[in-house]
């Protein structure tokens, strides 16, 4: 297990992903950010808080849970009332994508509606897709193996990315 990014490194990470944020959304007035469900949701809310610290924009949280494994066998469902979502802008996020499969299944749920616009955030790109999903805003893009994986552990004073 080798450490790949420290609290401090992850911190800045996510600074500049909200930041990122700010300057591609600069002419909305409200936008919906959605975490897929685990460390996504704790991301999701670090990019809110920046977000609303650094700029006017009215920022909506919601959370979206599915089976990370089998996603096809539930539904995949969301924290918010679905019809908020219509012509609204939304930024999907999570920690760290791979395959790609988690944000296909989350993207298809939200392609469901009418919507101004979808943005997908992730920490870590580790660029081993067998779907067709591109992460708009990436903290850190990785060359793995298919062997290797990525585990964020959040925490307030201590979070630390480890390749495993």
């Amino acid at each position: 297990m080798q450490c790949i990014l420290n609290h401090k490194q992850i911190e800045q990470k996510i600074t500049r992903l909200g930041h990122q944020l700010i300057e591609n959304c600069y002419n909305q007035e409200k936008i919906y950010i959605g975490g897929i469900s685990g460390n996504g949701t704790v991301l999701a809310n670090k990019l809110k808080a920046i977000m609303e610290q650094n700029s006017k924009l009215k920022v909506v949280f919601f959370e979206l849970s599915l089976n990370k494994d089998n996603p096809w066998k539930n539904n995949v469902s969301l924290s918010v009332d679905e019809s908020v979502l219509k012509d609204a802008f939304i930024i999907l996020v999570d920690d760290v994508i791979n395959s790609g499969k988690t944000m296909q299944y989350a993207l298809v749920k939200l392609l469901n509606h009418r919507t101004k616009a979808i943005k997908t955030v992730v920490l870590f790109d580790r660029q081993h897709r067998r779907f067709p999903v591109k992460a708009s805003f990436v903290g850190l893009s990785l060359s793995t193996t298919l062997k290797d994986r990525v585990e964020v552990e959040f925490h307030e004073t201590a979070s630390k990315a480890y390749l495993i």
